[in-house]
């Protein structure tokens, strides 16, 4: 059984138990999380698909982790002109373990 959802204007594959790495979501390590936005649940032959979400599903998580990624450097120049500019960026992220799939 497994599930899509959207978070973090990303869409994830999850099954129970796998651990899955998003965009930062608030809160504190242990915590539990439920997604509203399920997009599709696949239930061995049954598969049901929302048109755009499906409102009677939620799938809960516990989160495991918070951190931030490894750092991108941004690079900008114009030629021939002097400008160039150095920025680094480093995203922070949330790594959920996926606890149930309810459907």
């Amino acid at each position: 059984m497994y599930a899509v959802i959207k978070t973090g204007g990303k869409q994830y594959r999850v099954g129970e138990g796998d651990l899955l790495r998003v965009e930062k979501i608030k809160g504190e390590i242990g915590e539990a999380v439920e997604f509203e936005e399920i997009l599709m649940i696949v239930n061995g032959e049954r598969v049901e698909i929302g048109r755009p979400v499906l409102n009677d599903s939620k799938v809960v998580g516990e989160i495991v982790e918070q951190g931030k990624g490894k750092k991108v450097i941004v690079f900008k120049s114009k030629r021939r002109k002097g400008y160039s500019k150095k920025q680094g960026h480093r995203q922070q992220y949330t790594v959920l373990k996926i606890k149930e799939i309810k459907g």
